[in-house]
């Protein structure tokens, strides 16, 4: 009896861990139905995101924590994952950029390479090497973007945004490696995923007087992007023995 109630135990948390990575797309939802709205409420929509992210950073830890593979084998966690991540992380932020009209025209030219490329990134078999600790190509890290779309239009206007666009959507196909911060190598992980909880301070910081934060709170901002790529591409460079 011991062993059945354990089992049915594991068998619960397991598809709750399917229910909470499943619970993305529901913020994904009032984000788009705040996309659409006649006054996009920007802060809203970024908090909303930010929610999404939150989620895709902890279920993988609680889904391996559990054995979600084993308990829970007929629903496949990684494509309720991919989907939920191509919607908020790819197609919502994009769909943003448009609306608020942050890209020259016509914004298509500039919004489709990146929806399209990250589809295929997203449907490609090697995207993550979880062994390795890595994202194979920009990680459509899409929702990032727009909230830096959004500042970057105020204090240049919209064609630097388009080039970003374009120029992440070449990386997203690219043959580059960029740290998967869960699974970062030691004795990198701990920096990371310290990193990026300072990081997602500050970008709530500048969501109090978005989209014009103090532009020394924007520049600090980039300081943990470019030592994460930095360290991305010194460790792919490396392999094995960087870690």
């Amino acid at each position: 009896m011991t062993v059945g109630r354990g089992s049915a135990a594991a068998r619960a948390r397991a598809y709750a861990v399917h229910l909470y990575t499943a619970s993305g797309i529901v913020l994904g939802f009032f984000a788009a139905a705040e996309i659409v709205s006649e006054t996009p409420d920007l802060r809203a929509i970024f908090l909303l995101f930010i929610g999404t992210v939150v989620i895709d950073a902890t279920d993988g830890p609680l889904a391996r924590r559990w054995e979600v593979k084993r308990f829970a084998a007929r629903i496949d966690g990684r494509t309720i994952d991919d989907i939920v991540d191509y919607i908020t992380y790819t197609f919502l932020p994009l769909l943003l950029v448009w609306r608020m009209g942050w890209l020259p025209d016509p914004a298509p030219v500039w919004a489709l390479p990146a929806l399209i490329a990250s589809l295929f990134g997203f449907a490609n078999t090697s995207a993550k090497d979880e062994k390795g600790g890595f994202f194979l190509g920009f990680p459509s890290y899409w929702n990032v973007v727009a909230l830096y779309a959004g500042i970057l239009y105020h204090l240049f206007g919209p064609w630097i945004n388009a080039a970003m666009l374009l120029a992440l959507a070449a990386l997203t196909l690219a043959p580059i490696g960029f740290v998967y911060p869960n699974l970062a190598p030691r004795p990198w992980k701990a920096p990371v995923l310290v990193g990026a909880v300072v990081w997602l301070g500050i970008l709530l910081a500048m969501l109090a007087d978005y989209p014009r934060p103090p532009e020394w709170l924007f520049w600090l901002s980039l300081v943990y992007p470019a030592l994460y790529t930095a360290l991305s591409w010194h460790l792919r460079r490396r392999g094995p023995s960087a870690a």
